[in-house]
């Protein structure tokens, strides 16, 4: 299998789709990372779909214990992780089982060979060995023996068991696909040095073992040259790539920063959100203050109370911590307190799939908790306008004073993609109702004429002493009130001032289509998957389709009907059964949604999206 050779010209391709995959100890999405952040560094449009298992550390070498990271990276604009693989590494049979289905015949898929024993074989289900047997012919099949390889390459360095040396096979097979893809090795080894600057055994063993790759795959002749993907165009600035879960701290931090006020997050842990609260905890410098609860109802409320004391306040959960946080969010309604609820939606109910994807809790956002008690419920639809999103939420909330449940999603909150850097003076203005001063015949409850928001007056100003909780409030002064018709009164506030929320957001804007067949419509983090099959099928000639995003959902853009009547048919695309198309017939009912739908813990295929409108069309 090896040879010398001549290193030719690399092919040019436009875009590739790589998939990492192995035992979750094997150090998968360390890998994919890498791969990712040395492609955004060469100027490459990514996107990324990290995908493991819930339990900590599964049975090594069995089928649910599989951890894949997948990278789709493009000169031209890159919307998904792809549906199909051009390149699949696998590094043991339960990797190559539950993934083979992905890669395109004739593609290259990559195998520790030394991992396929009996027992591995066992575990993974397989009667025969698939690199034995003929089920592999339709791929080019790149074997080997990783392992072995690796512990030849540090053979020589001292302080390393069996145990860590073994664990490094992930940068022999990542040396590899670089040296495939025309990949420097410098950002890896810088971070190397940068990781592992207390441990120079591990910087020299994993620097090792990514270049004993790398030369390895130079070897082979089954590769007869490497590939290289020139560099996006893209907007000019400075970018960098991020994950959905930063994006959202650091458009936090921006939104701290431009209203003045200090940042208070009060999180438990939960998957897949704790990232934000991992985030947050490291920039005490900026003056956040990151309170780890202990437990669901204490996380929103300590965030109450620091919205009472004049505090932009965050709490962070996915669905079944938003559950248990509905009686609270009750009572910053009925406060009027300006607060942001971060959901990080993963499949459900119950435990569900917590490392899964899902938009299960639209109706829970928007319907879960008792009386009448509207909030402001908007979206993010990217990994990288997760920021943008953060910091909507934060306006919206502080403008209008009121609960704001942001939807993200475990795809966008773990996927990555490049981000423009923005300065704080890029960023819209945020105002707030904070007063700090007397007025003549001042009461609590006194709104600002155009939003409804009430004033903020926080505790300890002279002369702004008011009773505040969770028991009905008289309409101007803010006492405990029990009269019906007042009660009827402030209900009809309530929810007339969110419904006013309309008038300080963007109208709803379509793409590719103004009018025509078909419109489709999603939101929330489906977006890459919907925007790429629709602007594909336009491609094909089909030019009467359109495609409409909602990241306002409640309320939703003024101009929605005017959109929504310009097509002659609508279809909903969500990751759940149907949950904002329910929504849309109560909103606008004179109008038919169909549906298209999926319930698998798993972002849309661009296949199945194409086939089905050519089925409406």
């Amino acid at each position: 299998m090896i040879a010398n050779k001549t290193k030719l010209q690399p092919e040019v391709l436009e875009a590739v789709v790589i998939r990492f995959v192995g035992d979750s100890g094997d150090g998968m999405q360390l890998t994919g990372t890498q791969f990712s952040d040395t492609s955004a560094m060469f100027g490459n449009d990514i996107a990324t779909f990290p995908n493991y298992p819930s339990e900590i550390r599964a049975p090594q070498g069995s089928l649910y214990g599989v951890s894949g990271f997948q990278v789709h990276i493009g000169s031209v604009e890159v919307s998904t992780p792809g549906d199909s693989v051009d390149l699949l590494v696998a590094m043991n049979p339960a990797a190559l089982k539950t993934n083979l289905y992905a890669l395109k015949p004739g593609h290259t898929l990559i195998v520790d060979t030394d991992s396929f024993s009996k027992k591995n074989l066992d575990k993974a289900e397989y009667t025969t060995n698939p690199l034995e047997d003929g089920s592999l012919d339709n791929y080019r099949v790149i074997e080997v023996d990783m392992t072995s390889l690796t512990k030849t390459a540090l053979k020589d360095v001292e302080g390393l068991d069996n145990k860590a040396i073994s664990r490094s096979k992930n940068m022999f097979s990542l040396g590899m696909v670089y040296w495939m893809y025309n990949r420097s090795l410098e950002h890896t080894i810088d971070f190397f040095n940068k990781k592992f600057k207390s441990k120079p055994s591990l910087i020299e063993s994993n620097t090792k073992v990514l270049n004993a790759g790398y030369y390895f795959a130079e070897t082979l002749e089954l590769i007869p040259n490497s590939y290289t993907i020139s560099p996006a165009k893209m907007e000019s600035g400075t970018y960098r790539i991020i994950m959905g879960n930063t994006a959202t701290a650091w458009g936090f931090l921006a939104a701290a920063e431009k209203s003045g006020l200090e940042l208070f997050l009060g999180s438990y842990p939960i998957t897949p959100a704790t990232d934000i609260l991992h985030e947050l905890a490291k920039h005490k410098h900026f003056g956040v203050k990151a309170f780890q609860a202990e437990d669901e109802i204490a996380g929103v409320t300590s965030a109450i109370g620091a919205a009472f004391a004049g505090d932009l306040a965050i709490t962070t959960t996915s669905g079944p911590g938003l559950a248990l946080k509905g009686e609270a969010i009750g009572l910053a309604i009925m406060t009027e307190l300006p607060l942001v609820i971060v959901n990080v939606q993963r499949g459900g109910p119950s435990t569900g799939l917590p490392t899964k994807t899902e938009q299960s809790d639209l109706l829970q956002a928007m319907y879960g908790r008792n009386g009448e008690s509207p909030v402001i419920v908007i979206a993010a639809s990217t990994p990288a306008n997760c920021f943008n999103f953060a910091y909507e939420a934060a306006r919206l909330a502080l403008e209008h004073m009121t609960p704001v449940i942001l939807l993200t999603d475990g795809y966008i909150a773990n996927g990555s993609a490049p981000w423009k850097i923005k300065t704080v003076s890029e960023m819209p203005n945020i105002k707030n109702n904070k007063i700090t001063e007397v007025k003549e015949n001042w009461h609590p409850y006194d709104r600002d004429e155009k939003t409804l928001a009430r004033n903020w007056a926080v505790p300890g100003t002279p002369g702004l002493e008011h009773r505040i909780g969770g028991l009905e409030k008289d309409a101007v002064t803010g006492n405990i009130s029990y009269e019906p018709m007042n009660h009827e009164t402030m209900t009809a506030i309530r929810e007339e001032k969110i419904d006013r929320v309309k008038y300080n957001i963007p109208d709803l804007e379509t793409e590719f289509a103004s009018q025509g067949d078909l419109l489709v419509i999603g939101w929330g983090g489906t977006y890459g998957s919907l925007h790429s099959a629709v602007k594909q099928i336009n491609e094909e000639g089909y030019k009467n389709i359109g495609y409409a995003h909602f990241n306002y959902i409640n309320p939703m853009p003024k101009n929605t009907a005017a959109i929504l009547s310009r097509f002659k048919k609508i279809v909903v695309c969500e990751l759940n059964s149907g949950q904002f198309a329910s929504i849309l017939k109560i909103k606008h009912s004179q109008f038919e949604f169909l549906q298209f739908n999926k319930i698998q813990g798993l972002p849309f295929a661009n296949n199945d999206l194409i086939q089905k409108f050519k089925e409406l069309v």
